[in-house]
């Protein structure tokens, strides 16, 4: 049975129109698959080759009326080719001891957080975060999620939440310490996540969706090559 036919018989359900989060004055949709079929790490792993990304218990992707700005990419990771200003970065921080951790609260995580979200998003709805809600939004019962931690000697400075897919890693999310701008974490992250995923074997990072008009996703587009979803298949990023 081909990846597409599996797809296709999946169900899927469309949100009602809401205020986009990236784009001002834009209304925003998303096609959710149905939670009752979605719910292995199988599925996940087709429906991310199609764009689709996960957010707590449900794998959506953007389907909005008029607007393609929403684009799914992903770093080929057997031909990652890094910056300068990457290079200075991974050099910058070899200080850092990088440890997973299995999936499950550790209220040192939640406060560094807290802290992020306090500085990166104030007033954006997740500036003042629960502990269920953290969880809610970050794991999934059925996803291999594992949390990445980076620390300065004993020091929390990061961590990376990441999605192990059967021939990728997923970038579900990153936050770090808000007052260690100077160390670019959230880019070593990235880049020690290619790391990570080129010693598993696996043939790509998905970052989740890219908007060029959007500030807060402006850092994926400086990787590359990057490979965009559109019109129903990967194609290179070029620009």
């Amino acid at each position: 049975m081909s990846h597409a036919t599996q797809i296709g018989r999946l169900g899927f359900y469309l949100t009602a129109p809401h205020p986009c989060s990236y784009l001002e004055e834009r209304e925003a949709k998303a096609l959710f698959a149905d939670p009752e079929e979605a719910q292995d790490n199988r599925v996940y792993t087709l429906l991310s080759r199609a764009g689709f990304r996960r957010s707590g218990e449900h794998i959506y992707r953007p389907r909005c009326e008029g607007c393609q700005e929403c684009r799914p990419v992903r770093i080929p990771i057997a031909h990652f080719a890094p910056s300068r200003a990457q290079r200075r970065t991974w050099r910058q921080n070899q200080d850092l001891q990088c440890t997973p951790r299995e999936t499950g609260f550790v209220p040192e995580h939640f406060a560094l957080y807290q802290r992020y979200q306090s500085s990166r998003h104030h007033g954006g709805g997740m500036d003042d975060p629960r502990p269920e809600n953290y969880l809610s939004f970050l794991t999934a019962t059925w996803s291999q999620t594992v949390f990445h931690e980076f620390r300065l000697a004993d020091r929390l400075v990061a961590v990376a939440v990441v999605d192990e897919l059967g021939d990728a890693l997923s970038a579900v999310y990153t936050f770090f310490d808000p007052d260690l701008g100077g160390r670019s974490l959230g880019r070593f992250a990235v880049l020690q996540l290619i790391h990570l995923a080129e010693q598993r074997g696996c043939q790509w990072l998905y970052l989740g969706y890219w908007i060029r008009g959007s500030r807060k996703m402006s850092y994926k587009g400086e990787y590359r090559p990057l490979e965009c979803y559109q019109d129903g298949h990967w194609q290179p990023v070029v620009e």
